[in-house]
């Protein structure tokens, strides 16, 4: 296994915070409609000794074959700082103007196939 193709952790956990964070593909004044309130990772990792004398910790791609005994698995969870209620007062404030059409996308988006009466 050559270190030119291994990931750290650390590399691993800013790409997928990065990602996260990404607008939506569309319009950058696309109303959001979902949120996020952790996401879990469960990685298989492998950990080395480096030159200066601190330790890495490798996220491992398997494609078949064996598997080293140094292998260990790691669960991690990434949560915002905030919750959502917290998130949600700050996009009001932020944008006063979009509160309504992000209140009637959420509300669309929620009861879409819901044709029962009573909805």
């Amino acid at each position: 296994m050559s270190n030119e193709n291994l990931i750290g952790l650390t590399e691993l956990i800013e790409q997928v915070k990065q990602e996260l964070l990404t607008t939506s593909p569309g319009n950058e004044n696309d109303i959001p409609f979902l949120s996020i309130d952790s996401v879990e990772l469960e990685l298989q990792v492998t950990v080395k000794n480096e030159a200066k004398g601190g330790v890495k910790i490798y996220v491992l791609e398997l494609s078949g074959g064996n598997i080293q005994d140094n292998v260990q698995k790691v669960k991690v969870t990434l949560s915002p700082l905030l919750n959502k209620e917290q998130r949600l007062e700050i996009y009001k404030k932020k944008y006063p103007e979009r509160w309504k059409e992000l209140l009637d996308t959420s509300m669309e988006a929620l009861m879409k196939g819901n044709n029962k009466p009573g909805f």
